[in-house]
């Protein structure tokens, strides 16, 4: 069973010539609530980081993988399993679709589809979890479509400051979901 193939996009290890998307998404403002992100990426550090991802996620305890459409072969954008313990057999699990073009096409779903069951076949998972924003209705729709359950909500967990220079916090839910 091939398990990073789809029927509209296919997922596969970093190469080099991801670097300008990377650094695209690394260093866009917008995205850097989603990881915790405080200051921007240099190419030479993205250039380090792409030749290390050929580690094994037993190793790396983290594997970043590039979602590209079928045919064409256009870099959409990225699924993570990260904070891998092998012990528990979890992970946890982010996606971007850098484009907005691409975005609500179902390539998101498809994705998602495709990491768990390679989490599943290829790591031997049992669970995979996510923590989403609750301002990020996309990302909830996703995930509760895909079978995750909310397993709980940190409240004010996400601070942000905005362009006004106010504080403002946001609760984030976690989902998991069973494999």
């Amino acid at each position: 069973m091939l398990t990073l193939t789809g029927d509209h996009i296919y997922l596969r290890a970093l190469e080099p010539e991801d670097l300008e998307v990377l650094f695209t998404i690394e260093n866009d403002e917008s995205f850097w609530h989603l990881s915790d992100t405080r200051t921007p990426f240099s190419k030479a550090a993205l250039t380090s980081y792409i030749k290390a991802a050929k580690s094994d996620i037993f190793e790396a305890k983290q594997l970043r993988l590039a979602i590209c459409k079928n045919g064409n072969q256009s870099l959409l954008g990225f699924v993570d399993l990260f904070d891998f313990d092998p012990y528990h057999s979890r992970a946890g699990v982010g996606i971007i679709i850098h484009n907005k073009e691409y975005r609500q096409k179902g390539y998101a779903l498809e994705s998602l589809e495709l990491v768990l069951q390679y989490a599943k076949t290829h790591i031997g998972l049992h669970q995979i979890y996510a923590n989403i924003l609750e301002n990020n209705k996309a990302s909830l729709a996703l995930f509760e479509k895909m079978g995750f359950q909310l397993a709980g909500k940190k409240v004010d967990w996400h601070k942000s400051i905005t362009i006004q220079g106010a504080t403002q916090f946001t609760d984030e839910y976690m989902y998991q979901r069973m494999l």
